[in-house]
């Protein structure tokens, strides 16, 4: 089983093949994350909201996105494994978010890092990368500002000079989309208000599968609904359990 490299991920853009990233947070999903020939999981600093039950989307410390990486690292073989800086560190300036970037490589094993905001901060994907730690770069179209694709092609050709190996294009647009893809030699993913248009997707797991107990009462179509096979496989344990049954799977 070969393992996959950046290298790869832009000879794979090259050959217009599409990169598949999954955003993972447990050690159990990444090996099946990268059982099904993923090329990129994802530690996402999302990780506080969808799995910790936080409101505030910035409450998630360099700690904290170790203890998930790591998880993370220990179940996969083949796939690159990057990690989220957490995006409060930018306001303590360049020192701190190096720091944080080597420390997630370190001690997480990380394969590369990803800088959200990196549009405006470019000066800080430069210095990760000359600490000799690769960086997924991210930044998004403005729905509200309508920002113009030329701005965002400048965008993505800034983030590719400044020495990012990758791009995390959010909100990108079948307009905008195709247009920074064909302006950068890296690859560019995308997932929410991504497209085919873009050289790969980035997709939560326990979105695909439906995990959210949100996902018990919803409507939209996905790739399965793991919550509500939950819910009954628990109700059907609490039933045995109440009925004074032995319960399923023990000896």
């Amino acid at each position: 089983m070969e393992k996959v490299t950046i290298s790869a991920l832009h000879e794979m853009k090259r050959q217009q093949q599409k990169i598949v990233g999954v955003v993972a947070w447990d050690f159990q999903i990444a090996q099946i994350a990268d059982r099904c020939g993923a090329e990129i999981i994802s530690v996402g600093d999302s990780v506080g909201i969808n799995l910790w039950g936080r409101s505030d989307p910035l409450d998630v410390t360099v700690e904290e996105m170790i203890i998930v990486c790591s998880a993370v690292r220990r179940g996969t073989k083949r796939a690159l494994v990057n990690c989220d800086i957490p995006f409060g560190l930018l306001r303590e300036g360049l020192e701190a978010v190096v720091r944080a970037a080597t420390r997630i490589v370190e001690k997480a094993g990380a394969d590369l890092v990803k800088l959200d905001g990196a549009a405006d901060f470019p000066e800080a994907v430069t210095a990760i990368v000359r600490a000799g730690v690769p960086v997924f770069a991210q930044f998004e179209k403005n729905q509200q500002a309508e920002e113009v694709t030329e701005k965002l092609v400048a965008d993505a050709k800034r983030l590719e000079d400044a020495g990012a190996c990758l791009i995390d294009f959010k909100h990108s647009g079948p307009i905008a989309g195709p247009a920074v893809v064909s302006a950068v030699s890296i690859p560019v993913l995308g997932g929410l208000g991504g497209g085919p248009w873009l050289d790969g997707r980035l997709r939560m797991a326990q979105a695909a599968i439906g995990y959210a107990a949100s996902a018990l009462e919803s409507k939209t179509e996905n790739y399965a609904n793991v919550s509500r096979l939950t819910l009954e496989a628990l109700t059907g344990y609490s039933n045995d359990v109440r009925a004074g049954r032995q319960i399923k799977g023990t000896v």
